[in-house]
């Protein structure tokens, strides 16, 4: 989940469909090249579905010629393949038509299917969800093995500060269209830093960075796979646990529910012979590590929602996303200028909707 959409210098000017077909109908002269469009994200690439081999495959089309040997989306990929991680295999790359060509994991994301199955099959999903975060902690040393891009990049204090920043500016600005009293702002902020500086100091492991229920697909053999998974970068043990407990949902799970997939991920770090965590000190950096997310998150929605005029399906997210947080910093005890300020603005836009 990209906050911003940007391109380059360097961009195409054919569309991403013209220069697919051209590159079809090269490789593959003795068919009829086809294309068949796949729903974007918040992103600059575009999906095909296209004939492959003996079946079909998944073209993802890039706005911008790349050079395959230090391309974000190939590297994290070798390095979570080699780790034996259930990532998408890579057929094709042809860095100057901007083209990865990778395995077809059919469209059943998990999201799509926790929504039917029974309780026991919800539950057995979700906690292959978590093995797969402790096995993906359990690459970092690889990661840095192989130098990996990933090894490169990090949840520190600019980077979280920025994600926050890019709330504060879309959440308040471009949806609300708000400006705050410069005391008022001055106050947010000096929290939103503290938030930030805290959990750049934390221990950091491999995260795949927005690892959500939309992110994972039951495949055709109904076994669990990771995309999207090209921002793999350092940061802490929770950060993936929240984004798949907690992002994109419009309720707030059980708290004896949250407090029981901590403790499951910790079994399995564990398991793997992974560095242990102190279950209380693990649950304060989950909470933290929550408002941090949900605010990213709900300042994502609110540049669709406000900047791309992306109504559906980013708006329904944004005020469930601020209570979660605003619970996490209730629970913590901490942040009052943010409980203040989120509890003021889902209190008034509560009032406004039953009046509509």
């Amino acid at each position: 989940m990209s906050s911003t959409i940007q391109t380059g210098p360097g961009a195409f000017t054919t569309t991403a469909r013209d220069r697919l077909l051209s590159y079809l109908a090269k490789r593959q002269s003795s068919r009829k090249p086809e294309a068949v469009a796949l729903t974007p994200d918040a992103s600059t690439r575009e999906y095909f579905r296209i004939p492959w081999e003996r079946g079909t495959a998944i073209a993802a089309v890039y706005p911008e010629p790349f050079d395959p040997q230090v391309h974000p989306y190939l590297d994290v990929t070798r390095l979570f393949l080699d780790c034996g991680l259930p990532v998408p295999e890579v057929y094709e790359a042809e860095g100057t038509d901007g083209i990865i060509v990778q395995e077809d994991l059919g469209d059943q994301q998990l999201c799509q299917v926790l929504e039917t199955a029974t309780d026991e099959e919800c539950e057995t999903l979700v906690e292959q969800a978590i093995g797969i975060i402790a096995r993906i902690q359990a690459a970092t040393p690889r990661a840095f093995e192989l130098d990996s891009i990933a090894s490169r990049l990090a949840f520190d204090e600019a980077k979280l500060t920025w994600e926050l920043n890019f709330f504060f500016e879309h959440y308040f600005g471009s949806l609300r269209h708000e400006t705050l009293r410069h005391g008022e702002a001055a106050e947010l902020k000096a929290e939103l830093n503290d938030v930030a500086a805290e959990l750049s100091a934390r221990p950091r492991v491999l995260c795949h960075r927005d690892y959500h229920s939309f992110n994972l697909i039951v495949d055709k053999r109904h076994r669990l796979r990771v995309i999207d998974h090209q921002d793999a970068r350092m940061g802490p043990a929770s950060y993936d646990l929240v984004s798949l407990l907690l992002d994109r949902v419009t309720a707030m799970p059980p708290l004896a529910e949250i407090r029981e997939r901590r403790l499951f991920l910790l079994a399995e770090r564990g398991r793997l012979g992974l560095e242990p965590y102190d279950p209380d000190d693990f649950a304060r950096e989950f909470r933290l590590m929550t408002v941090q997310r949900c605010l990213k998150a709900c300042g994502t929605f609110s540049f669709q929602t406000g900047v791309r005029g992306r109504v559906d399906p980013y708006a329904q997210f944004i005020e469930p996303m601020l209570d979660i947080a605003l619970q996490a910093a209730q629970w913590l005890d901490r942040f009052p200028a943010l409980q203040r300020m989120i509890s003021e603005r889902i209190d008034s836009d509560s009032v406004r909707a039953k009046g509509n």
